[in-house]
Protein backbone atom coordinates (compact mmCIF):
# COMPACT_ATOMS: atom_id res chain seq x y z
CA UNK A 1 0.00 0.00 0.00
CA UNK A 2 1.36 3.38 -0.98
CA UNK A 3 1.56 6.12 1.56
CA UNK A 4 -1.13 8.75 1.70
CA UNK A 5 -0.77 12.08 -0.05
CA UNK A 6 -0.23 15.25 1.90
CA UNK A 7 -3.69 16.43 2.94
CA UNK A 8 -3.62 19.52 0.70
CA UNK A 9 -3.06 17.34 -2.39
CA UNK A 10 -6.39 15.54 -1.96
CA UNK A 11 -8.22 18.71 -2.96
CA UNK A 12 -6.63 18.44 -6.42
CA UNK A 13 -7.85 14.88 -7.05
CA UNK A 14 -10.89 14.09 -9.19
CA UNK A 15 -13.95 12.51 -7.60
CA UNK A 16 -13.10 9.17 -9.14
CA UNK A 17 -9.53 9.32 -7.77
CA UNK A 18 -10.88 10.05 -4.30
CA UNK A 19 -13.32 7.14 -4.59
CA UNK A 20 -10.47 4.85 -5.68
CA UNK A 21 -8.23 5.96 -2.80
CA UNK A 22 -10.99 5.28 -0.28
CA UNK A 23 -12.28 2.05 -1.82
CA UNK A 24 -8.94 0.43 -2.64
CA UNK A 25 -6.43 2.05 -0.32
CA UNK A 26 -8.66 2.70 2.70
CA UNK A 27 -7.59 6.36 2.78
CA UNK A 28 -10.25 7.81 5.08
CA UNK A 29 -9.34 11.41 4.27
CA UNK A 30 -10.64 10.87 0.71
CA UNK A 31 -14.20 10.56 2.06
CA UNK A 32 -13.78 13.87 3.87
CA UNK A 33 -13.04 15.62 0.58
CA UNK A 34 -16.00 13.98 -1.16
CA UNK A 35 -18.20 15.17 1.72
CA UNK A 36 -16.68 18.65 1.46
CA UNK A 37 -17.49 18.76 -2.27
CA UNK A 38 -20.95 17.24 -2.21
CA UNK A 39 -22.35 17.38 1.33
CA UNK A 40 -24.26 20.59 0.67
CA UNK A 41 -25.61 19.29 -2.65
CA UNK A 42 -26.80 16.04 -1.08
CA UNK A 43 -28.38 18.10 1.69
CA UNK A 44 -30.20 20.14 -0.98
CA UNK A 45 -31.56 17.00 -2.63
CA UNK A 46 -32.68 15.70 0.76
CA UNK A 47 -34.39 19.02 1.59
CA UNK A 48 -36.30 19.00 -1.68
CA UNK A 49 -37.56 15.48 -1.15
CA UNK A 50 -38.05 15.38 2.60
CA UNK A 51 -39.07 19.04 3.04
CA UNK A 52 -37.79 19.19 6.62
CA UNK A 53 -34.37 20.49 7.58
CA UNK A 54 -33.74 18.03 10.42
CA UNK A 55 -34.87 15.05 8.35
CA UNK A 56 -32.64 16.26 5.50
CA UNK A 57 -29.62 16.56 7.83
CA UNK A 58 -30.22 13.04 9.15
CA UNK A 59 -30.64 11.70 5.62
CA UNK A 60 -27.43 13.37 4.44
CA UNK A 61 -25.50 11.79 7.31
CA UNK A 62 -27.02 8.37 6.63
CA UNK A 63 -26.19 8.64 2.92
CA UNK A 64 -22.54 9.38 3.63
CA UNK A 65 -22.40 6.58 6.22
CA UNK A 66 -23.86 4.29 3.55
CA UNK A 67 -21.09 5.44 1.17
CA UNK A 68 -18.49 4.10 3.58
CA UNK A 69 -19.85 0.61 2.94
CA UNK A 70 -20.92 1.02 -0.69
CA UNK A 71 -17.86 2.61 -2.30
CA UNK A 72 -15.66 -0.51 -2.02
CA UNK A 73 -18.48 -2.70 -3.40
CA UNK A 74 -19.22 -0.87 -6.65
CA UNK A 75 -17.27 0.20 -9.71
CA UNK A 76 -18.28 3.85 -10.00
CA UNK A 77 -17.37 5.63 -13.23
CA UNK A 78 -19.09 8.96 -12.61
CA UNK A 79 -19.32 9.67 -8.90
CA UNK A 80 -21.48 12.80 -8.88
CA UNK A 81 -24.48 11.39 -10.84
CA UNK A 82 -24.17 8.13 -8.89
CA UNK A 83 -24.21 10.02 -5.57
CA UNK A 84 -27.29 12.01 -6.59
CA UNK A 85 -29.05 8.77 -7.53
CA UNK A 86 -28.13 7.25 -4.15
CA UNK A 87 -29.45 10.37 -2.38
CA UNK A 88 -32.65 10.37 -4.41
CA UNK A 89 -33.27 6.67 -3.79
CA UNK A 90 -32.60 7.07 -0.07
CA UNK A 91 -35.05 9.97 0.20
CA UNK A 92 -37.72 8.16 -1.80
CA UNK A 93 -37.33 5.16 0.49
CA UNK A 94 -37.72 7.42 3.53
CA UNK A 95 -40.86 8.94 2.03
CA UNK A 96 -42.33 5.51 1.30
CA UNK A 97 -41.60 4.37 4.84
CA UNK A 98 -43.11 7.48 6.39
CA UNK A 99 -46.18 7.20 4.16
CA UNK A 100 -46.79 3.63 5.18
CA UNK A 101 -46.29 4.44 8.88
CA UNK A 102 -48.30 7.66 9.03
CA UNK A 103 -50.58 6.93 6.08
CA UNK A 104 -50.14 10.59 5.24
CA UNK A 105 -51.23 11.26 1.66
CA UNK A 106 -49.15 13.49 -0.56
CA UNK A 107 -50.23 14.58 -3.98
CA UNK A 108 -48.66 11.81 -6.07
CA UNK A 109 -48.85 13.82 -9.29
CA UNK A 110 -46.90 16.67 -7.67
CA UNK A 111 -44.33 14.22 -6.30
CA UNK A 112 -43.89 12.61 -9.70
CA UNK A 113 -43.56 15.99 -11.42
CA UNK A 114 -41.03 17.12 -8.81
CA UNK A 115 -39.07 13.88 -9.20
CA UNK A 116 -39.03 14.24 -13.00
CA UNK A 117 -37.87 17.87 -12.74
CA UNK A 118 -35.13 16.99 -10.28
CA UNK A 119 -34.01 14.06 -12.42
CA UNK A 120 -33.94 16.35 -15.47
CA UNK A 121 -31.87 18.95 -13.58
CA UNK A 122 -29.38 16.31 -12.44
CA UNK A 123 -29.04 14.98 -15.99
CA UNK A 124 -28.69 18.52 -17.32
CA UNK A 125 -25.98 19.31 -14.78
CA UNK A 126 -24.13 16.11 -15.69
CA UNK A 127 -24.34 17.06 -19.37
CA UNK A 128 -23.07 20.57 -18.64
CA UNK A 129 -20.17 19.08 -16.69
CA UNK A 130 -19.32 16.84 -19.68
CA UNK A 131 -19.53 19.88 -21.98
CA UNK A 132 -17.25 21.90 -19.71
CA UNK A 133 -14.73 19.03 -19.60
CA UNK A 134 -14.88 18.73 -23.39
CA UNK A 135 -14.32 22.48 -23.88
CA UNK A 136 -11.38 22.39 -21.46
CA UNK A 137 -9.86 19.53 -23.48
CA UNK A 138 -9.72 21.69 -26.65
CA UNK A 139 -6.49 23.39 -27.64
CA UNK A 140 -6.19 27.01 -26.54
CA UNK A 141 -6.98 28.52 -29.95
CA UNK A 142 -10.16 26.48 -30.36
CA UNK A 143 -11.22 27.07 -26.76
CA UNK A 144 -10.73 30.84 -27.06
CA UNK A 145 -12.53 31.15 -30.42
CA UNK A 146 -15.47 28.97 -29.36
CA UNK A 147 -15.85 30.83 -26.06
CA UNK A 148 -15.82 34.25 -27.71
CA UNK A 149 -18.11 33.23 -30.58
CA UNK A 150 -20.71 31.15 -28.72
CA UNK A 151 -20.57 32.35 -25.13
CA UNK A 152 -19.84 36.04 -25.66
CA UNK A 153 -21.75 36.13 -28.97
CA UNK A 154 -19.00 37.98 -30.85
CA UNK A 155 -18.88 38.00 -34.64
CA UNK A 156 -16.07 36.34 -36.60
CA UNK A 157 -14.52 39.79 -37.16
CA UNK A 158 -14.73 40.66 -33.45
CA UNK A 159 -13.17 37.33 -32.49
CA UNK A 160 -10.39 37.94 -35.03
CA UNK A 161 -9.76 41.44 -33.65
CA UNK A 162 -9.63 40.18 -30.08
CA UNK A 163 -7.40 37.16 -30.75
CA UNK A 164 -5.17 38.42 -33.54
CA UNK A 165 -6.20 35.53 -35.81
CA UNK A 166 -7.43 36.09 -39.34
CA UNK A 167 -11.13 35.56 -39.98
CA UNK A 168 -10.27 32.35 -41.86
CA UNK A 169 -8.26 31.11 -38.85
CA UNK A 170 -11.16 31.97 -36.52
CA UNK A 171 -13.61 30.03 -38.71
CA UNK A 172 -11.18 27.11 -38.85
CA UNK A 173 -10.64 27.06 -35.07
CA UNK A 174 -14.40 27.19 -34.46
CA UNK A 175 -15.14 24.46 -37.00
CA UNK A 176 -12.37 22.18 -35.68
CA UNK A 177 -13.37 22.93 -32.10
CA UNK A 178 -17.02 22.03 -32.79
CA UNK A 179 -15.93 18.77 -34.41
CA UNK A 180 -13.66 17.93 -31.45
CA UNK A 181 -16.43 18.79 -28.97
CA UNK A 182 -18.86 16.55 -30.83
CA UNK A 183 -16.41 13.64 -30.80
CA UNK A 184 -15.55 14.11 -27.12
CA UNK A 185 -19.19 14.42 -26.03
CA UNK A 186 -20.28 11.38 -28.01
CA UNK A 187 -17.46 9.36 -26.43
CA UNK A 188 -18.06 10.50 -22.86
CA UNK A 189 -21.79 10.52 -22.52
CA UNK A 190 -23.70 9.61 -25.60
CA UNK A 191 -24.50 13.28 -26.22
CA UNK A 192 -25.00 14.10 -29.88
CA UNK A 193 -24.64 17.60 -31.25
Amino acid sequence: MKSQLPTSDYRKLSDEELVYRYAHRQEQVAINYLFERYGHLVFGVCCKYLRQTEAAKDAMQQIFIKLLDDLPKYNIDKFKPWLFQVAKNYCLMQLRQSRSVTNNSFDTADDMEFEENLHHKIEEEAMLNRLEEAVNALNEEQKKCISLFYLQKLTYAEVAAQTGFTIMQVKSHIQNGKRNLKIKLELTGGVKL
